[in-house]
């Protein structure tokens, strides 16, 4: 299973003003798997729940696919830890993986088996599973996430999407670290001194949490096909299913590249990234302190 290409962006604001005016003629607009599950959600939902938990969904690359599987799960471990330091805990995380890798000794983490043995880039194929899994699982209302195995969460997240409630929220800003080099930039929207900047969402795929009800199939079933898009997609399908993202009251989420076992990396999208964190590098000393207090 490939990653599915995205929507043309001409066609993406058409298609959501007219799911507005009129649900069934957007359906018979698009073809598209993900479009057609984010207005099949958009009609059955009646109401918005309240969330009770954010659970991460988590693909973690196999072993047979990476040089150093040690340095795959001492990522991973850091990952968790910025979970179990939240001060809310309110939070579960589910990781999909070939090999059950090492895990805190903590009940709201949990290991998903994976067995397609299928080549190639697998991390689809895991997130069809993982959204399988959450639709199948039922339990409380949620922020489900995917999350990759090598980002941090900064402490206080879960407290502020569980505190504010609403359709789900959106990582404009975060930081990106450069492994290699050291350096860590500030995603974040384009401004008057930065008109070439990206959104943190459109760099890192750690970036968006929707409100999932398990009472409507259709929730599972709208994130699965969501999660088979690239991440700059999330913002465009959670609107045309009625859950419009707000933005993370601050940056949330910590992106580390050129470690050596990104995902990005294998697929040859990692350059241009090292040229952003050069370009939009944080120089300011109380920033630096805050990304090394919040993202230890």
């Amino acid at each position: 299973m490939a990653q599915v290409p995205a929507t043309p962006k001409a066609r993406r604001a058409p298609l959501r003003a007219l799911a507005r005016l009129s649900p069934s003629r957007a359906m018979s607009a698009t073809e598209v798997p993900s479009e057609r599950a984010a207005l099949a959600l958009r009609a059955a939902r009646r109401s918005l729940p309240v969330a009770e938990e954010v659970v991460f969904l988590i693909p973690l690359v196999g072993p047979a696919h990476v040089t150093d599987w040690g340095a795959v799960g001492r990522r991973l471990t850091a990952t968790l830890e910025s979970f179990i330091r939240q001060d809310d805990p309110r939070w579960r995380a589910v990781i999909c993986c070939q090999e059950r890798p090492a895990l805190p000794d903590d009940a709201r983490v949990t290991h998903l088996p994976f067995e397609d043995p299928a080549p190639g880039n697998d991390k689809w194929r895991k997130l069809a599973m993982l959204a399988d899994h959450l639709g199948a699982r039922g339990g409380p209302p949620a922020y489900a996430m995917s999350f990759d195995a090598d980002d941090l969460l900064r402490q206080g997240s879960v407290g502020e999407m569980l505190g504010r409630q609403g359709p789900g929220f959106l990582a404009e800003t975060g930081f990106v670290r450069d492994v290699a080099t050291g350096n860590v930039a500030l995603a974040a929207p384009r401004g008057p001194s930065a008109p070439l900047r990206k959104p943190f969402w459109k760099l890192c795929g750690s970036c968006a949490a929707l409100l999932h009800d398990p009472a409507l199939p259709q929730s599972a079933a709208f994130l699965r096909e969501m999660w088979q898009h690239e991440h700059r997609m999330f913002p465009h399908l959670a609107a045309l299913a009625g859950l419009p993202l707000a933005p993370l009251s601050r940056p949330s989420v910590l992106y580390e590249l050129n470690h050596g076992e990104n995902f990005g990396a294998r697929r040859g999208r990692v350059s241009y990234k090292s040229r952003f964190v050069a370009k939009y590098r944080v120089t300011d000393a109380e920033m630096l302190r805050e990304v090394i207090r919040d993202f230890p």
